[in-house]
């Protein structure tokens, strides 16, 4: 199983490595570039900003219902034979074989009170759609900026176990000299040969999870992520602020937040959506105007004629549906209503829920910095009591182990800090770098 192990993870880990060193050499992605990425080209911000040139599109057709409709029409028939009359002792074509025509008609609307709620709850639905647009925006930008420092955070882990294993195999290279020269028992070479495979498929593991999470980030950038990824040290310095700093985030995070906008201006679009059926209580007046032109002068001797009319329509009863229609949206304005008191809400918990997630990567860092300390110097020291013969081989791999561990707790623990200040900022209703959407 070990060489079995080693055939397939060896040139897996070399190719890695080499992958890794050709990286490098290209253009480091920054995560304000990571950012602006997924902002312009991730498919969810392009459906809502369709979304909201659909809401716009709404707004003119509701427009639309106040201006006049104007119609030009026109017609050719051809016929058999052509009807003629006598008046006056003079032939009068009535039908000719071609007869042309051709009518030119407006309509416009005087008074129609249902217009003026149908108009404003179209407003106000484009006003949501174009503030859920930059919701959408927002919120991309944030998985891609967490996935940025999750992609971070697994190459960490994977260099960490690239460590160990160097680590492993140094101590094996020992216990066989030391096996050699009679100084430890081939039981110590056994162990160092387990604890090499146990690194390795550590290392293989931690290099495809991080394959993954690279995988992952460039599906949020709609870009295949190649070249090495910049640290965020801006993010993170700011991150290892006090928390107290913080404080006057929370300040106008309910004007700030795109989502809790849009919600308020639905509630509003469906309040006038609402007063429509109202609306039908009223008559509506409209005028018409129509003008034909034809070549047959007909029995009247005229090619042209037309009219003009004011028509009222009033609808005294239509069985209960304008009411039924109000309760509904009533209904759902109201449902809209306690949606978005909760969301006002859960703002302030948010709010104290990033704050405490801060504080613990804070203290967790300060925590996982100290123990790799600790861990690597336990690692020195063993390393030079067992070539001294005063360590066991387990201890040796104990305290390698531990340094691993370690390690990995501080990568988590470091980009666990940027993600806490992330979930600080999307609750507060700024962007990933800390500015107003």
């Amino acid at each position: 199983m070990s060489l079995l192990r080693r055939v397939l993870v060896l040139p897996l880990c070399a190719g890695l490595a080499l992958a890794v060193n050709d990286a490098r050499a290209q253009e480091s992605l920054s995560l304000e570039r990571a950012v602006s990425l997924a902002a312009a080209q991730n498919e969810t911000v392009l459906a809502a900003g369709a979304r909201a040139e659909a809401a716009e599109a709404r707004v003119a057709r509701a427009r639309a219902f106040f201006l006049p409709r104007l119609t030009v029409t026109g017609g050719y028939t051809r016929r058999p034979q052509e009807t003629t009359r006598v008046v006056g002792g003079e032939t009068v074509v009535v039908q000719r074989f071609n007869a042309l025509r051709a009518g030119v008609s407006a309509q416009v609307q005087l008074f129609d009170a249902r217009g003026i709620p149908l108009y404003q709850s179209a407003a106000r639905e484009k006003e949501a759609a174009a503030l859920n647009a930059v919701e959408a925006r927002r919120q991309v930008a944030f998985q891609a900026a967490t996935a940025f420092l999750s992609t971070l955070g697994q190459e960490q882990v994977a260099e960490a176990a690239q460590r160990r294993l160097d680590l492993a195999r140094q101590s094996m290279e020992e216990a066989k000299a030391r096996a050699t020269a009679g100084l430890a028992s081939t039981n110590d070479v056994t162990r160092a040969q387990l604890d090499v495979a146990t690194a390795e498929a550590t290392l293989a593991d931690a290099i495809g999870q991080a394959a993954t999470s690279r995988l992952e980030l460039g599906y949020l950038l709609v870009a295949p992520v190649e070249g090495p990824l910049a640290q965020p040290e801006t993010l993170l310095d700011e991150a290892s602020r006090p928390v107290d700093a913080f404080k006057g985030l929370s300040q106008g995070a309910l004007e700030r937040r795109p989502d809790l906008l849009a919600a308020r201006l639905r509630v509003e679009a469906q309040q006038a959506f609402a007063r429509e059926p109202l609306a039908r209580l009223f008559p509506a007046v409209s005028a018409s105007a129509q003008y034909t032109l034809n070549n047959e002068s007909g029995l009247a001797g005229r090619t042209g004629n037309g009219f003009l009319a004011v028509d009222l329509v009033w609808t005294l009863f239509d069985g209960g549906e304008r009411y039924a229609d109000r309760r509904d949206r009533l209904a759902q304005a109201r449902a809209l209503e306690w949606e978005l008191a909760a969301g006002v809400r859960r703002v302030d918990v948010a709010v104290a829920r990033a704050e405490v997630s801060l504080r613990t990567a804070q203290a967790s860092l300060s925590r996982a910095q100290v123990a790799v300390d600790a861990a690597r110097l336990n690692s020195e020291e063993t390393s030079l009591l067992y070539r001294q013969g005063l360590a066991a081989a387990l201890a040796l791999s104990d305290a390698q182990v531990r340094q691993y561990e370690a390690e990995v707790t501080l990568a988590q623990a470091r980009y666990s800090l940027g993600t806490a200040l992330l979930e600080l900022r999307a609750a507060v209703g700024l962007d990933p770098l800390g500015k107003e959407p």
